[in-house]
């Protein structure tokens, strides 16, 4: 007799419309920016500017986005999160399922259709597919699994992979799957992460002395570190320039995705346009804040940054993918599932 499912995997991701169309778009918008973790305003002000300016302006140019990267299949990342998930599942034999931070499928979601499957179920281990610690990724990914969790009252308990960004086997991964770009003739690397307001690395600052007010405190010892989004994509640059042996001459990093005002600089867009000018023709640009490819890699780097970029009169332009279904990505994934059932909690924070 077959023994009962004890515990199951959840791949968790950004999320992304249900499709093109403006009024999904527009809903998608709505729910992600009225997030307080992502613009961290006094709810009124929040929706006044987000509902009454942002989204009745952004959400028809970001249809507009979508629809150059959008697939037969639907949205990039949602297809990119299913074959992960499938790919993932050819390894273990724990069930693996897949949920959203923001539109389909809920953590709830997810929940209910793992208790239905498998009454039986005692821990659901939730991966975050975040390698670095931000109040706008990992932190609300994290509440909001755990908040559905309460409400559902389940009978499982769930545990979450902490940020992964400097875990040797990750780092492996990605040096893996950049190294055959590098065989090609370039003149730079730009490390092109996700920005954040730099109100943001001060509030999750658990010290509150340390980030941004400490001179060079991302190199200087702290417990900030644990949850300083700047010290860790600054880490992971590091860390995988070392394992391909780049001199620091030849990468930088710089910030894309900005929305306002007093946001992490150096700016992907900028840079973009004065690479050519300081003798920067030929690019290789990596997005590493994502897993997987998605509207920010596709749409805003793929497409708008190479144009930009040539326009200003850089010669070549490659983007290098997001890890997606790598297989040395994958094989992580496995490992740290296997750890986690023989008994390693260290990678994981509990509920």
């Amino acid at each position: 007799m077959q023994q009962p499912v004890q515990s199951a995997i959840l791949l968790m991701n950004l999320g992304s419309p249900d499709s093109t169309e403006v009024k999904d778009v527009r809903r998608y918008l709505n729910e992600f920016l009225m997030d307080e973790r992502v613009i961290d305003m006094p709810f009124l002000t929040r929706a006044l500017l987000v509902r009454g300016i942002i989204v009745p302006f952004r959400a028809p140019k970001s249809a507009e986005a979508y629809r150059t990267i959008w697939t037969k299949e639907g949205s990039p990342l949602i297809v990119l999160t299913k074959q992960l998930q499938s790919a993932l599942q050819q390894q273990v034999q724990e069930p693996v399922a897949i949920a959203m931070r923001y539109g389909n499928p809920s953590p709830k979601q997810a929940y209910d259709e793992l208790l239905k499957e498998h009454p039986g179920l005692k821990e659901v281990l939730i991966v975050p597919l975040y390698p670095h610690y931000a109040m706008s990724s990992y932190e609300t990914a994290v509440e909001f699994a755990k908040e559905q969790y309460a409400e559902g009252n389940y009978p499982f308990r769930i545990s979450f992979i902490k940020p992964f960004y400097d875990d040797a086997d990750y780092l492996e991964a990605l040096a893996q799957s950049m190294r055959p770009y590098l065989q090609q003739d370039y003149d730079h690397l730009l490390f092109s992460y996700h920005g954040i307001p730099e109100r943001h690395i001060r509030k999750s600052d658990t010290t509150g002395c340390h980030c941004l007010q400490v001179n060079n405190c991302c190199e200087t010892a702290s417990p900030a570190h644990a949850t300083c989004y700047r010290h860790q994509v600054m880490q992971t640059t590091k860390m995988v320039a070392e394992k391909l042996g780049l001199p620091k001459e030849k990468y930088s990093v710089s910030f894309q995705s900005r929305l306002g005002k007093g946001w992490l600089q150096p700016f992907t867009d900028k840079r973009l346009e004065q690479m050519p000018a300081e003798g920067i023709k030929k690019l290789l640009i990596i997005c590493p804040a994502f897993i997987s490819d998605c509207l920010e890699t596709l749409e805003e780097i793929a497409e708008r940054g190479k144009e930009s970029f040539l326009g200003a009169g850089g010669e070549t332009y490659t983007m290098i993918p997001c890890l997606n279904i790598h297989p040395l990505w994958v094989n992580t994934l496995v490992k740290w599932v296997d750890a986690v059932k023989n008994g390693n909690r260290e990678m994981v924070g509990e509920k």
